[in-house]
């Protein structure tokens, strides 16, 4: 790539800058990358900033329930008797029972304050410590480049962009699933600037985006999630040892309760066809990341939804990993614990935690991890993640 690591600049040159956009199903990609270790490495990007407090719901914190007026909290179901996860995820406690899910708490990247879509994807994929760092190149690509004996096949994107986790000087390939777009890309763009300024508006065409039957990334109708699921699980029972992929849907500005569960099903939907279409064997090799840019506020807003934050969760599965609990140090969710009073305070660096199982499935050492893959990373302890 000769351009900077931003997809934001892109935007900005082509005078879009939206928020939806960004959370967009209709620009989501997978890609996948064949590497000489045996564990299979999935990385999912949650575009939109998933809600981790209705997700993994901290109802045995008493602050918890006040925050959230007029969400139905009863429904939860117990991870440890401080955790409930949502109902929407229910077809996932098998996996939480063997022990092969499990989540992080109060993560982030880095980044802070503005809330934007573009700037958190960008830090996310990009595994920066600061924006517009000059990096062109996303981390699982920079892990790549550090592996000896890397062959030439590596990668496959869904969508309409490239996987900018994956982009970098290894090698990769492209794949699609067959879709139908009933909205053009400049069409959405045109939507997208006119809505920009109007939060009803804007909140109205993302759901809408994420409704629609036509979406790359839609549980909707069979859902090309489920086609992703098929096609990663066939190439990671081959040669291919690391796979990306996105899945939108999360902005949820308002009804949450509408439309968080809709995406939850999708996600539930292609991890059970990762494990199923992988089979038992592999899928004891494989750890599967799920990551979001950044969490959302603490408080519920006036339309039954969440607006950007910061601090929020990330999702773990697979046989290499060691599931059944929620990892991470707990700040509360007391007005004063609050980060700028109004989000979940980040404890931990989302970074981390994927360096962690990198370095268990590719044997590559710290420093390389904390300077090359992750600049700026401090990796702390072991949260003994991987089996």
């Amino acid at each position: 790539m000769s351009a900077k690591f931003t997809r934001r600049g892109v935007l900005q040159r082509a005078g879009i800058i939206g928020c939806s956009l960004a959370a967009s199903p209709l620009v989501t990609p997978v890609a996948f990358a064949q590497a000489p270790w045996d564990m299979r490495l999935v990385v999912i990007i949650l575009r939109g900033g998933m809600d981790g407090l209705d997700v993994v719901r901290p109802v045995g914190d008493p602050a918890f329930a006040a925050l959230r007026p007029g969400m139905d909290l009863s429904d939860g179901i117990d991870l440890d008797g401080y955790f409930a996860l949502h109902p929407a995820l229910r077809d996932l406690m098998p996996l939480w029972q063997a022990g092969e899910l499990g989540f992080m708490h109060a993560v982030s990247t880095p980044y802070r304050d503005k809330r934007s879509h573009f700037d958190g994807q960008d830090m996310l994929e990009a595994g920066t410590e600061v924006l517009d760092s000059g990096v062109r190149d996303g981390w699982l690509n920079r892990m790549l480049q550090q592996v000896p004996g890397l062959e030439a096949e590596t990668a496959y994107a869904i969508g309409t962009t490239e996987v900018r986790v994956l982009d970098g000087e290894a090698p990769v390939a492209n794949w699609t699933p067959e879709a139908k777009l009933g909205l053009s890309p400049q069409a959405l763009r045109l939507a997208e600037l006119v809505m920009e300024r109007d939060p009803a508006l804007h909140a109205a065409l993302a759901e809408a985006q994420m409704l629609s039957d036509a979406g790359l990334e839609g549980p909707r109708r069979g859902g090309a999630h489920l086609q992703i699921a098929q096609f990663a699980a066939a190439r990671l029972r081959g040669a291919s040892r690391v796979a990306a992929f996105s899945l939108g849907g999360w902005d949820t500005h308002r009804v949450q309760r509408r439309t968080l569960p809709r995406s939850l099903r999708a996600l539930s939907q292609t991890l059970l066809g990762l494990r199923d279409g992988l089979g038992a064997e592999i899928w004891d090799k494989t750890a599967v990341l799920a990551m979001t840019e950044f969490g959302r506020t603490a408080a519920v807003n006036g339309t039954g939804g969440t607006d950007h934050g910061t601090g929020g969760a990330m999702l773990f599965a697979g046989g290499a990993l060691r599931g059944g609990q929620v990892l991470g140090q707990w700040p509360g969710v007391a007005e004063a614990a609050l980060y700028d009073r109004r989000d979940l305070m980040p404890t931990a660096d989302v970074r981390a935690p994927a360096a962690w199982v990198m370095r268990a499935a590719t044997g590559l050492d710290q420093a390389t991890l904390e300077r090359m893959i992750f600049p700026g990373l401090d990796m702390g302890r072991d949260p003994g993640i991987v089996l």
